[in-house]
């Protein structure tokens, strides 16, 4: 067996509702194993079978469920898909002090590395509400909890131009999908 994570983007916002009883479903449609959806912000982990894990890489394993996911609840779906040693290698990386009193630890995710690069370069534009780190695929993000979406990072990664392309997660909700 493999263990996946899916990200997904943009549901139970700007009315795109997707119950997780609704999302699970979906996944053992598709033949997955052991399917557990964690909160209720589009994040699935799910077993795929050796056999199955091999016949498919995973950039068409991602679209077949990016295309279950548009015919089911009827949106442009976006997923990320990592496994779940990628994920914990995400985890065991984060830079900064997870436990920090007053800030939120976040992983920004995507599929594709321009947004991440681009996003990375504004980085000596930040202030202090934010710290940003690069790594594999992702960029670690400490935000001040008094600050939120307010901050300057959050308002930059939250642009129109990278919603199609980026997820975020707390990491305590990466830990939960681990465990």
């Amino acid at each position: 067996m493999t263990r996946f994570i899916a990200l997904l983007r943009g549901v139970n916002v700007g009315g795109i509702t997707v119950t997780s009883a609704e999302l699970a479903e979906l996944f053992r449609g598709l033949g997955f194993d052991d399917v557990r959806t964690v909160l209720a912000s589009g994040n699935v982990r799910f077993d795929v079978l050796p056999s199955e894990a091999g016949a498919e890489d995973t950039a068409a394993l991602k679209r077949r469920i990016e295309s279950a996911l548009r015919e089911r609840f009827g949106y442009e779906a976006w997923i990320v898909l990592v496994s779940s040693e990628q994920l914990a290698a995400i985890v065991e990386g984060f830079p900064f002090d997870a436990k920090r009193e007053g800030w939120h630890p976040y992983v920004l995710f995507s599929s594709a590395s321009e947004p991440l690069e681009e996003l990375l370069a504004a980085a000596p534009m930040l202030d202090d509400d934010d710290v940003i780190e690069q790594g594999e695929g992702v960029i670690y993000w400490h935000n001040r909890r008094a600050v939120g979406v307010g901050s300057a990072f959050s308002k930059l990664s939250g642009k129109a131009r990278y919603r199609s392309s980026t997820t975020n997660r707390n990491l305590r909700t990466l830990c939960k999908l681990l465990d």
